[in-house]
């Protein structure tokens, strides 16, 4: 027992494409906020998104193999699987993210690029020295100068005007406020705890992420996975067309066959051994012609007239006085596509039952054309043109010439061909096909 075909795997071309789609919605929806929340873009922070992006892309584009291996499992294994694994990914990711801005100066409690783009934007700087202190420098701000005193009553003296520089002749300066505001931690643990609380914050936003890929992944698996089922499905209808028109198109054969060998066994109950001979050569000619390509194939429809004037030849050995032949055929159409010994049965039912029928010259006729987009066949006859009973009882349920016929137009064209049939007016019977006309260079 063959082993069941392995699932289709999403191109690796598609994986990466879903990848950098990803990442760039995040860099430009990034860069779109801080330039909302009035951040400066400038290249030292873009280059860093864009490093971040670039690594975290190829971080997750070698997780895909592992993603590969729960193509087989159910739904729920996936799920489960998916969120447990996220966690180590995101939290990867969010190391990545916090390496590439390590050089840049920032206060432990806030480890995001925005809050650093935030930090650098303003005038207030944050560091933390080696013992985890974190050092907040304010701008210097200078006390407002202490208001003149008043002057005595009955005095006349004009104060002297403020200034805003220290007056030389007091010898000292005034004293200015410091800047500087140093914020006490534990210890070096609390920086360490501070920076790895940043982490954690930047891997919970890196796990949606990475759970949003993941199921674009599985989408894009499941419409490969329909894509395929669609190829099989399209494999399996032709090869059950293909096995239809077979067993229609060997169904001919035998047909044909037995009425051939109903004719030869006439013509020697007869005496007529040289006829005989001539027949089985004519015959030996035409099924080699038959059987020598594969029975689904088309023919062109000058390959399938010599098809038939070689069954002609066969039975104007029967009928040398009575059967006639006319074929008309537009050169427009000689190289359009039809199924092969389509004609056959048709032909094989005028000779039958108009030319076996009757004692007088009868005429078989076979033209083609083209009318639009179609090619029109018919084969008709200027026999009885009223079926015998059991002509008549065949082709009320279309014969089983004329039901192999429609059979195998309907299995080559569908809905596009048709199969007419009826006394012509003015005597005799007539078959005409219809179908899309299919060559090369037509």
């Amino acid at each position: 027992m063959s082993e069941a075909a392995p699932p289709p795997r999403v191109p690796a071309r598609l994986v990466l494409l879903s990848l950098a789609a990803l990442w760039a919605c995040y860099f430009i929806v990034a860069s779109l906020r801080g330039l909302v929340m009035g951040f400066d873009l400038d290249w030292s922070f873009l280059s860093r998104r864009l490093t971040i992006c670039i690594v975290s892309m190829l971080v997750m584009a070698a997780v895909w193999p592992l993603l590969q291996l729960l193509d087989r499992k159910s739904g729920r294994v996936r799920f489960a699987i998916v969120l447990i694994g996220a966690f180590p990914l995101s939290l990867v990711l969010s190391i990545v993210n916090d390496v590439i801005f390590s050089d840049i100066e920032r206060p432990a409690a806030y480890g995001s690029e925005e809050d650093a783009a935030a930090v650098a934007a303003g005038n207030v700087r944050i560091t933390q020295d080696e013992a985890g202190n974190i050092l907040v420098d304010l701008p210097k701000i200078l006390p407002p100068p202490a208001p003149p005193a008043p002057p005595a009553p009955g005095s006349s003296e004009v104060p002297d005007e403020p200034t805003d520089a220290p007056s030389e002749e007091s010898g000292a300066a005034q004293p200015q406020h410091s800047s500087a505001i140093t914020i006490k931690t534990n210890s070096a643990l609390g920086a360490n705890f501070g920076r790895w609380a940043n982490i954690a914050d930047t891997a919970f936003g890196r796990y949606f992420l990475v759970l949003a890929w993941v199921a674009l992944y599985f989408a894009l698996a499941k419409a490969e996975e329909a894509r395929a089922a669609e190829r099989r499905e399209g494999e399996y209808r032709r090869a059950a067309e293909q096995a239809e028109l077979r067993s229609l198109r060997y169904q001919v054969n035998p047909h044909f066959l037995f009425n051939t060998l109903n004719s030869l066994s006439a013509l020697v109950m007869v005496g007529r051994q040289d006829d005989a001979e001539e027949m089985i050569q004519t015959l030996s000619t035409f099924y080699r012609r038959t059987l020598s390509g594969d029975p689904t194939n088309d023919l062109s429809l000058v390959d399938e007239i010599e098809l038939q004037r070689l069954y002609f030849a066969i039975e104007a050995v029967r009928f040398p006085n009575r059967l006639l032949t006319h074929i008309d055929i537009d050169e427009a159409v000689l190289d359009a596509k039809v199924p092969g010994m389509i004609l056959q049965p048709l032909v094989e039912n005028s000779v039958k039952y108009a030319v076996a029928a009757t004692q007088r010259p009868v005429t078989i006729a076979i033209e083609a054309r083209r009318e639009g987009g179609q090619l029109v066949v018919a084969v008709h006859d200027d026999g009885p043109g009223e079926m015998s009973g059991e002509l008549k009882s065949k082709t009320e349920g279309c014969g089983i010439g004329l039901n192999n016929v429609r059979d195998r137009l309907r299995a080559r064209y569908g809905e596009a061909a048709t199969i007419s049939y009826g006394k012509r007016p003015n005597g005799g019977f007539a078959t005409i096909l219809r179908m899309p006309l299919e060559a090369g260079n037509v």
